[in-house]
Order: C-alpha cells, then sequence, then structure tokens
C-alpha cells in the first residue's frame, strides 16, 4: 500500500474519532460501488451524514477543502442516492466533509464543514 493510501486511510480514522466525540455515530465507512466510493456514513440525531474526507499533510497545495469541487460533490451526491437505494435508508440527508492536515511531526488538526453544496 502507498504512503498516500495509509495517510487517507489514518484521515478517515481521525475523522471519524473527531465525529463520534460531536455526538455523530458512524454506520457505514469506505461503502463502495462500481461509480465510487463513500468514505463515511454517519448518523446525526435522524439525519443520514455523508462525510467526505480529505486529508493533507500540509497546507503547501492549498487546504483539503479545496479539494472538494463541485464535480465531487455531484459525485457524492449520487453515491447517496445509491448507498440510500441499497440499504434501503430513509431520512433527511446532509453531505458534510472533513479536512486532515496531519504533519509528519506535530498534531493534527481536524475541520468539519456540514452542509456542503
Amino acid at each position: 500500500m502507498r504512503e498516500q493510501d495509509h495517510l487517507g486511510l489514518d484521515g478517515e480514522a481521525a475523522a471519524s474519532a473527531h465525529l463520534e466525540r460531536a455526538g455523530m455515530r458512524i454506520v457505514d465507512r469506505r461503502w463502495r460501488c462500481r461509480y465510487g466510493e463513500l468514505d463515511i456514513v454517519a448518523l446525526d440525531g435522524d439525519t443520514l451524514v455523508f462525510v467526505e474526507v480529505k486529508t493533507r499533510r500540509s497546507l503547501e497545495h492549498g487546504h483539503p477543502f479545496e479539494a472538494i469541487t463541485p464535480l465531487k460533490v455531484s459525485r457524492l451526491r449520487r453515491l447517496a442516492g445509491l448507498w440510500l437505494e441499497e440499504t434501503g435508508r430513509r431520512g433527511p440527508v446532509r453531505l458534510d466533509a472533513v479536512g486532515v492536515i496531519a504533519p509528519r511531526s506535530g498534531s493534527w488538526r481536524v475541520e468539519h464543514l456540514r452542509g456542503i453544496q
């Protein structure tokens, strides 16, 4: 596995822990279908939250949230619909993003952006 893959998995774990500390319950991680992958699906009260996680070592190439383009949000919406269809779950839905800045030394920073469009 490439270092970048390990970094992504570590970022998703940090994001999951952050969301759980915020009172959310993780219901699915790394759900895949032929159209792509959902990083995290969580429950925030009765709202299903589909979370895109972006992890970076530094801000040298921009903030992690800058990688969440309108095309990425559109794909996330499509994947959320497919997840709902496959699982039969219903209820209010929200799209969130979590940015993880993970320097090789020093503390990591996790930022949660609710309700991305």
